[in-house]
């Protein structure tokens, strides 16, 4: 009765977010399912057993309440008391919406999503700090890592993939913050991304061949561009039957391939130890015979091995690192070497980098939240002490339409590759006019 009276008490916010009310119902019905079934129990049952018998208690507990409630509500009710019970609370929902390419939870009652590339306010709401905190230490506890005072921020993933920052006071000023960036639970294909304009029929050929071709390859863009996107996508062009063996410091990479070994880095425990990086699984890596070595992220001293890896047979290898331009991405790459403690001449780096890299390909996201291949370039060598390029096609941008949508189109610069000879050695045949200029047709 006395939440009976309580119910009456209040009423839904214009805002159509829930009342307070439901949230503390929520929570008491919630605190009542516990009290009631038997948690080890309902592991041995099948998911659909699982939900008729949660079903059937929560209805029983919500009756013995007496609180007056909506088919839609007592429906609601259900289901969101069923993800506080065995999924991640409020934003359970949003994991299964297909559109969602990012949760950002600033705090209990501040939650945006990026949908097609563009953020937006989310209804979404905690019942408090304390409710958001049990929910990243849900997350963390899975993946064996922790998070409190002491190590109050911690990178996980979920069971999808999906990729999880968490950060929590003192650090946190406002609140523990939770971002989620998420993946497809169906990769995307190259026809996806030709649908969705992020490069053509003739940057996909010539991506397909340099694969096939076993050049080395080398993404590159800001946050948010595509760039582990585009080297799945991109992998999907490795034989069946090569070895490969992908590197990264959150595992995130679907390949197709059958023959496909995963490595991921490592923190340090508590205690400070027990780290395991980048640098050190591709060093293991050279001893496990691979065909092809896909390392998810250069971003430290990892990028001397993989270069000395791309010199020494290993080619076909694959890569992405952040920067803004491709010729930001060669000073990153020669930065990160010399992070790698080895005293080199910057020359020797150069020459280092110019020799092991084929082909660099450049994303930029836009305004409008599309993402776009704006360059495709080679790597010819060194010219002086610089690295010498060459682009082979560019995104040319002609404008914006009336609704915000970025108009342009995909151009070849009109420059033949020197890689182009090496597509015909390894039987991959390009269509004659492949790299022609609109000038030279």
């Amino acid at each position: 009765m006395e939440l009976y009276n309580h119910f009456n008490a209040h009423t839904p916010p214009p805002d159509g977010k829930a009342p307070l009310f439901f949230q503390e119902l929520k929570s008491h019905i919630h605190r009542r399912l516990i009290e009631r079934i038997d948690l080890a129990q309902l592991e041995l049952l099948r998911s659909g057993e699982l939900a008729y018998e949660i079903g059937t208690v929560l209805e029983t507990l919500i009756a013995e309440e007496g609180v007056p409630l909506s088919r839609q509500e007592k429906e609601r009710l259900i289901i969101e008391v069923q993800h506080e019970t065995f999924g991640l609370g409020p934003i359970e929902p949003l994991l299964s919406s297909p559109d969602i390419s990012d949760i950002l939870v600033n705090n209990y009652a501040s939650t945006y999503v990026e949908r097609h590339g563009k953020l937006e306010k989310s209804d979404i709401v905690f019942r408090d700090n304390n409710h958001l905190l049990q929910i990243i230490e849900r997350i963390v506890s899975k993946v064996g890592r922790r998070i409190d005072e002491s190590s109050p921020y911690v990178d996980a993933r979920l069971p999808d993939g999906s990729r999880v920052n968490a950060i929590i006071p003192p650090l946190a000023i406002d609140g523990p913050v939770l971002s989620i960036r998420r993946f497809g639970l169906i990769p995307l294909t190259m026809t996806d991304l030709l649908a969705s304009g992020t490069l053509d029929q003739r940057i996909a050929t010539i991506i397909e061949g340099a694969v096939k071709s076993r050049l080395n390859i080398l993404i590159c863009g800001g946050t948010g561009t595509g760039k582990t996107t585009l080297l799945n996508v991109i992998s999907e062009f490795i034989p069946d039957n090569e070895r490969i063996i992908t590197i990264e410091d959150s595992a995130e990479l679907q390949l197709k391939q059958d023959h496909v070994v995963r490595l991921e880095a490592r923190s340090a425990n508590i205690e400070g130890t027990g780290e395991v990086t980048q640098r050190d699984l591709l060093r293991n890596s050279l001893r496990m015979r691979p065909n092809r070595i896909i390392l998810g992220e250069v971003r430290g001293g990892e990028a001397l091995d993989m270069l000395q890896a791309m010199n020494t047979g290993h080619d076909g290898s694959i890569s992405t690192i952040h920067a803004n331009t491709v010729r930001d991405a060669m000073t990153r790459l020669a930065t990160m070497v010399m992070m790698a403690g080895m005293e080199l001449p910057d020359r020797v780096i150069r020459e280092q980098i110019a020799s092991a890299i084929n082909l660099v390909i450049h994303l930029v996201r836009f305004p409008d939240g599309t993402r776009r291949v704006v360059k495709v370039s080679e790597i010819t060598g060194m010219k002086g002490a610089a690295i010498e390029m060459q682009d082979i096609f560019c995104f040319v941008q002609k404008g914006v339409d009336h609704q915000g949508w970025v108009q342009g189109e995909f151009q070849p610069t009109g420059v033949r590759p020197a890689f182009a000879e090496r597509f015909e050695l390894s039987g991959f045949t390009l269509p004659p006019d492949s790299f022609e200029g609109e000038e030279t047709r």
